[in-house]
C-alpha cells in the first residue's frame, strides 16, 4: 500500500494464515539507535491521579448514594428495596456492554466510565428525586394533577443532572474526548445508572410493595414481572436514548475549534433530550386522560422507534469513524518514517486489528499480543491528536506545547511497542522502511529496494529507519528531515 492510498480488503485476514515457521529469535533485531540495545520494556502510561479531587468527588457521590439508599428504604421497605434492586440490576450489564462495544477503538479510562455511571445512579437521582417531590407538592397545593410533574419538571431536571457529570468531564478533561462516540458512551452510562436506580423505585415500590400490601407476596412478584417486561424489556432504551442527544452535542463541542459551536451544540443537544423525554412522559398521560391507547401506540411506533434506530445507526457509523481516521491522518507519520504503510492499513478496522493481534501472537507470543494492543491504542490516540491539531483545537501556546509533548510520548510508546514483534516473522525478509520505499535483505545476503505495493500482505514486517529526533514535524512543518535509507548498525 502506498502512503497516500487506503488498504484493499482481505490482506489482514490472509496474514494470519501464514505458517508458523521456525522458532522465534532470542531477541528482536537491533534498533536504529545503537544506544537503545536494551531489553524492551512495556511503556507505562502516566496515571496522573489527583487524589484530593478524586477523593472529594468520591465522597460526594458516596453521600448521594447513602441518601438514595435511605430514601428508597424509607419509601419501599427493605424487602421491596432488595427485590427491586435485584430486578433493576439485570439489564445493566447488557446496556453497559453495548456502550463499551461502541468504545472499542479507543477505550476511555475506566475511572471516567465509573464516574459517569455513578453520577447518573446517585447524584442525578438524588437531585431529581428532591426536585420532583418538591414540584409534586407544589402542584398538589395549587390543585393541579401530579402528572404535570412528569411532563413539565422531570424531563428538565433529570436530563440536566444526567448530563452534568459528562459536562464536568468535558470541561476538566476535554482531551479525553475524541468525538461524538465518547459523548454517547459517557452520557449513555450516566443514563443507564439513572435508569437502574429509578427502576428500583418502580419495580420495588409500584411493583412488589404495592402488590404485596394488597394481595400478598405472590401478587407482588407478578407485578414485578409485569413491570419488568413493560418498563425494561420494551422501553429500557428510553433514558439512554434521551441523554444520547446531549452526548451528540457534547461530542461535537469537543472536536470543534469554533467557540459558538462549543456552546450551541451542547445546549441544542440538551434541549432535544428534554423535549424527547417530555414527549415520552406525555404519551401515557394523554392516553390515561383520553382513554385512547392508540396515542401511546402511535407515539411509540411513529416517533420513538424511528429515533431509536436512527441513533443506533449513527452510533454504529461513528464506531468506525475512529478506524477510518487513522487512514486519513497517520500517513503523515508514514512519510516521515515513523510508521510503515501496512501498519496504517492494519489499524483501519476492528477485523484488521484482530488479525494483527493474531499475527503478533504467532510471532511473539502473549507479550506480542499485549504489545500489539498497546500499540493499537497509542496509534489511535496519535491519530486523534493529529486530527485535533489539524482542526485547530489547541489555541493557547500551553495547549500546543502539551500536544507536542503528548505526540512525542505517543511516538516513543509506539516505537517501544513495535520492538516486541517487529522483525520477528520468519516468513518475511528483513526489511527497513525509510518513509518512501522498502530496503529488503534476503537470506543470501542480497539487498533490494522495493516500492510500497498497492496492497500490503502483513501488518508490521519491517524495521523503521532511524526515527526523527525531538522536534519532529509532519511534511511541510519546520524541522522535518529525510529518513536514512538503512539504519546504522542494522545487521
Amino acid at each position: 500500500m502506498r502512503p497516500d492510498q487506503p488498504a484493499a480488503d482481505g490482506y489482514a485476514d490472509r496474514m494470519v494464515d501464514t505458517p508458523p515457521g521456525a522458532s522465534l529469535p532470542s531477541s528482536p533485531p537491533a534498533p536504529a539507535d545503537p544506544a537503545a540495545v536494551v531489553a524492551p520494556q512495556m511503556p507505562v502510561r502516566s496515571k496522573g491521579w489527583r487524589f484530593l479531587v478524586l477523593g472529594s468527588v468520591a465522597l460526594f457521590i458516596a453521600a448521594c448514594a447513602g441518601y438514595m439508599v435511605f430514601k428508597l428504604n424509607q419509601s419501599l421497605g427493605l424487602e421491596a428495596l432488595l427485590i427491586g434492586l435485584a430486578a433493576a440490576v439485570l439489564p445493566v450489564p447488557v446496556l453497559v456492554a453495548c456502550f463499551l462495544w461502541l468504545d472499542r477503538y479507543e477505550p476511555e479510562p475506566l475511572k471516567y466510565l465509573i464516574f459517569c455511571f455513578a453520577w447518573g445512579a446517585f447524584v442525578s437521582t438524588a437531585a431529581a428525586l428532591t426536585v420532583n417531590e418538591f414540584a409534586a407538592d407544589r402542584f398538589a397545593d395549587w390543585g393541579l394533577p401530579s402528572a404535570l410533574t412528569g411532563v413539565l419538571v422531570a424531563p428538565f431536571i433529570e436530563e440536566l443532572t444526567k448530563a452534568l457529570g459528562p459536562i464536568l468531564l468535558l470541561v476538566f478533561r476535554r482531551r479525553e474526548w475524541s468525538g461524538i462516540t465518547d459523548g454517547l458512551v459517557y452520557c449513555g452510562l450516566s443514563a443507564v445508572g439513572f435508569a437502574m436506580v429509578e427502576n428500583i423505585l418502580y419495580l420495588g415500590g409500584y411493583g412488589y410493595a404495592a402488590g404485596a400490601d394488597r394481595y400478598g407476596p405472590a401478587t407482588g412478584t407478578q407485578q414485578v414481572i409485569a413491570i419488568f417486561i413493560v418498563r425494561i424489556l420494551l422501553f429500557g432504551f428510553a433514558h439512554p436514548l434521551f441523554t444520547s442527544m446531549t452526548g451528540v452535542g457534547l461530542g461535537i463541542a469537543a472536536r470543534t475549534a469554533d467557540r459558538r459551536v462549543r456552546v450551541f451544540a451542547p445546549v441544542a443537544g440538551l434541549l432535544l433530550a428534554m423535549m424527547l423525554h417530555g414527549t415520552w412522559n406525555l404519551l401515557p398521560t394523554l392516553t390515561q386522560a383520553t382513554g385512547q391507547a392508540v396515542i401511546m401506540l402511535y407515539g411509540f411506533l411513529g416517533v420513538m422507534v424511528p429515533i431509536f434506530f436512527g441513533t443506533v445507526g449513527l452510533a454504529v457509523w461513528l464506531r468506525a469513524w475512529e478506524g477510518r481516521l487513522t487512514e486519513r491522518t497517520l500517513p503523515d507519520y508514514v512519510r516521515a518514517g515513523w510508521l510503515s504503510p501496512p501498519e496504517v492499513a492494519a489499524l483501519s478496522s476492528l477485523g484488521r486489528r484482530h488479525a494483527a493481534r493474531s499475527w503478533a501472537r504467532r510471532v511473539a507470543g502473549d507479550a506480542g499480543v499485549k504489545a500489539m494492543r498497546g500499540y493499537q491504542f497509542a496509534a489511535t490516540r496519535l491519530a486523534l491528536l493529529r486530527d485535533g491539531t489539524l482542526r485547530g483545537l489547541d489555541r493557547k501556546p500551553a495547549d500546543q506545547a502539551r500536544t507536542a509533548r503528548e505526540e512525542w510520548e505517543l511516538l516513543q510508546a509506539i516505537s517501544a511497542y513495535r520492538s516486541f514483534f517487529v522483525g520477528r516473522d520468519p516468513q518475511a525478509p528483513v526489511g527497513v522502511w525509510d518513509g518512501s520505499q522498502y530496503h529488503l535483505r534476503f537470506p543470501d545476503g542480497s539487498q533490494r529496494v522495493v516500492a510500497a505495493p498497492d496492497e500490503p500482505v502483513v501488518p508490521i514486517p519491517v524495521v523503521l529507519a532511524a526515527p526523527p529526533p525531538v522536534g519532529y514535524a509532519p511534511p511541510g512543518w519546520p524541522g522535518l528531515r529525510p529518513a536514512a535509507p538503512w539504519p546504522p548498525g542494522h545487521p
